[in-house]
């Protein structure tokens, strides 16, 4: 009768400690996540400069570099990473939008050269549906 209770006893404590477990991982991943978050959600509907667009393509890049995301054969971060962030900037010169790893792969100097002073607005954010962090951002020039 001991054996069955001690056995008892310890299976109890094996679940205890992994529902705790699962419990404090699952809390720290969901504050990372909003504090991650946090840096880019501070960016919808907001107006921005294009100095500030290059210091958040340069962030962005680095953050799937960090990753380890794949790019596509388009030289495009592909978006089926749980961690890959992905950026395009929709420009009225042209009508058209442009990823950001295009921009990057020109040169971000010659992008603050042309768009520094130029106004864009993040028009759109969209968020993994596993880890609840920031997918996909989308900015527009507001300003000529």
């Amino acid at each position: 009768m001991k054996k069955i209770v001690i056995c008892f006893a310890i299976l109890l404590a094996v679940i205890i400690s992994g529902v705790s477990y699962a419990y404090v991982v699952t809390k720290n991943n969901y504050y990372s996540a909003k504090k991650e978050n946090s840096q880019y959600d501070s960016y919808y509907n907001q107006e921005i400069q294009g100095t500030e667009i290059a210091t958040l393509i340069n962030r962005i890049i680095n953050n799937n570099i960090r990753n380890d995301v794949q790019k596509g054969n388009d030289g495009v971060y592909i978006a089926n990473n749980e961690n890959s962030i992905n950026m395009d900037i929709k420009f009225t010169d042209d009508d058209k939008t442009h990823p950001i790893e295009i921009l990057y792969s020109n040169g971000i100097e010659k992008f603050v050269q042309y768009y520094g002073q130029i106004k864009f607005k993040c028009t759109n954010v969209e968020y993994h549906h596993k880890t609840n962090k920031v997918k996909y951002l989308l900015f527009e020039q507001i300003s000529e």
